[in-house]
């Protein structure tokens, strides 16, 4: 007998999914409740989602598409959105893919439903040619290629047909082709078109709204890229026209109040916005590339982010040493780690909890990511040679109880540090290392002898960011063992990704920092000072309850907090 002629719990049976036991169990509960038997074995948690999806599409000779193997991509150049309405979609749970003359492929959950087929091909006017992903799959692609492009649809519309090129924008683009500098006069009244503001005001309401950190606006060889960066990772969004992306970063440069006529060079500036009673920094970068310039916006918003280490997600016995650290009257404290991986952040709710109105506190920056009250802030400008050695050499004059200095880049820097930590100041900074034992050598690389970083270093906190978990739909799932990558988590249920509409069927939101936190005593300065292995240093460290930061991420995955694979993607 072939297999579309089989019941599919004899199906599921013979594959070994499941067993008579608990196909009879599910056939029980459908006698009882009534419902699909396929819904009901997944609703048991005796097969998974995608296991049903699998054999429905074997049993009925449909082929099979998920978003892993990245076959759950609609065409965007045939109109799929307005042949099936986004409303229409995420009701029945559908996705067009593709469309012929005559024939339009779908991808459904239940391809059984034929009153659905039916309407589809009303709707449609075409023959329907479906084919089957799972439910959370087709929700999380239909997320991705409705609703993003919903958000910035009308103001798309409108700055497309205000780009429909007239015969005075030929003449221009030929003129750009060939390197020639367009007017300025052209190019301010294109930036203030009121397509252009509205677009340009939509974009970023939209990125501060979806809780994304930076805003990229990149031009390529046909068209613009826009992509939001959220919980650190780029996600894609629907492109304005190509040929608005010069107005669109001419706009962008007369808010950040920059040199709108300077195209070839790199640029720096940034504006404030407010939203809901609160001011919204912006910083703007934008870079010359041979298709134009690409822009990126970092937002500040610090009404959104807790400058409270209680907050941040380190764990009560991080918090303790850290806090140890920060409170010491005199001293070097590192934060390190990668681009992106919340240092500034750390930094900024350290100083906020020590800060205090019998303290002198200055900071030297590059740029001023927050402003706080209480604290004295200075920008750098190289330009003009404020860079953070100058700042440091007259900080030292002004009377400070606590420095902190945005990165220690070099060794005048370094050795400013240093000498400030050692008469009497606490001084809190970041370097760029992999763990919290690499800063003693990063250091000792600068050119920082052994005998000043054993006697000025007091606290090293080694950071990351990882994903939290969605709280209203993480999954538990079984792992075969309690270990991951040789630790022991005391339990092998844990919790993974599923998606939603609260995380926007992406299945995390919100990051909390994973860290490895060395408080420098009496031992460890002494092996610094014997020029002793960072090994050594390391496993002394772990005696003191030390964890490194796969321990510290596996510990919130032990939590719930955040799944193993996030942990294992930015620890390993």
């Amino acid at each position: 007998m072939s297999i579309s002629h089989k019941k599919l719990g004899s199906i599921l049976v013979e594959e070994g999914i499941i067993s008579e036991d608990n196909l009879q169990k599910a056939i029980d509960v459908q006698k009882k409740e009534g419902g699909r038997l396929g819904e009901i074995l997944v609703r048991l948690k005796f097969v998974t989602e995608e296991q049903m999806v699998v054999i429905l599409g074997r049993q009925l000779s449909i082929p099979y598409v998920s978003l892993k193997e990245g076959k759950l991509t609609p065409s965007t150049d045939q109109n799929l959105e307005d042949l099936i309405p986004y409303d229409f979609a995420i009701r029945n749970v559908i996705l067009p893919l593709s469309r012929t003359i005559s024939s339009l492929t779908v991808a459904v959950f239940d391809p059984t439903d034929l009153i659905l087929m039916d309407n589809l091909k009303k709707i449609t006017g075409c023959d329907i040619n479906p084919v089957i992903a799972s439910r959370s799959d087709i929700l999380k692609a239909i997320e991705k290629f409705y609703g993003k492009a919903n958000i910035l649809k009308d103001a798309l519309e409108a700055t497309y047909q205000a780009s429909e090129p007239t015969e005075e924008d030929n003449i221009l683009e030929i003129e750009k082709n060939k390197g020639e500098e367009l007017s300025l006069d052209k190019l301010i009244a294109r930036a203030e078109d009121a397509p252009i503001v509205k677009l340009v005001d939509l974009i970023i309401s939209q990125a501060i709204q979806e809780g994304a950190s930076d805003i990229h606006i990149e031009p390529q060889r046909d068209k613009c890229v826009l992509r939001y960066r959220i919980d650190g990772v780029l996600y894609e969004m629907p492109p304005p026209s190509a040929s608005l992306h010069l107005a669109i970063v001419s706009r962008i440069k007369i808010l950040s109040k920059m040199d709108i006529a300077e195209k070839r060079l790199p640029q720096d500036g940034g504006f404030g916005v407010r939203v809901d009673k609160r001011v919204i920094d912006l910083r703007v970068s934008i870079i010359p590339t041979i298709y134009g310039e690409k822009v990126v916006i970092r937002i500040l918003d610090k009404g959104k982010i807790p400058l409270d280490l209680d907050k941040l997600g380190f764990s009560p016995g991080e918090l303790e040493l850290i806090r140890k650290g920060i409170n010491y009257s005199y001293g070097l404290v590192f934060i390190t780690g990668p681009t992106g991986s919340g240092k500034s952040t750390t930094l900024y709710a350290a100083l906020n909890e020590i800060k205090s109105a019998a303290k002198n506190v200055m900071t030297a920056e590059d740029p001023v990511e927050y402003r706080l009250d209480g604290i004295n802030q200075v920008q750098m400008h190289s330009d003009i040679g404020l860079n953070f050695a100058a700042a440091l050499r007259s900080f030292l004059r002004q009377d400070p109880d606590i420095i902190l200095v945005g990165e220690v880049r070099d060794m005048e820097t370094a050795e400013i540090c240093i000498r400030a930590a050692l008469t009497g100041h606490l001084v809190l900074s970041t370097l760029h290392t992999n763990d919290a034992v690499s800063a003693i050598s990063r250091l000792e690389d600068i050119g920082i002898p052994e005998f000043l970083v054993s006697s000025s270093l007091r606290l090293i906190v080694a950071q990351r960011l990882v994903r939290k978990l969605c709280q209203h739909c993480k999954e538990p799932v079984e792992l075969p063992s309690s270990k991951v990558s040789g630790i022991d988590l005391g339990t092998n249920i844990v919790y993974r990704a599923k998606g939603c509409r609260e995380c926007n069927y992406i299945g995390y939101k919100g990051r909390a920092v994973i860290a490895e936190v060395i408080l420098v005593d009496e031992e460890i300065r002494e092996l610094i000072y014997k020029k002793a292995s960072l090994k050594d240093i390391a496993e002394v460290a772990r005696k003191k309850g030390c964890h490194s930061l796969l321990e510290s991420g596996l510990e919130k995955v032990k939590e719930g907090i955040t799944s193993v694979e996030e942990v294992l993607s930015v620890a390993m």
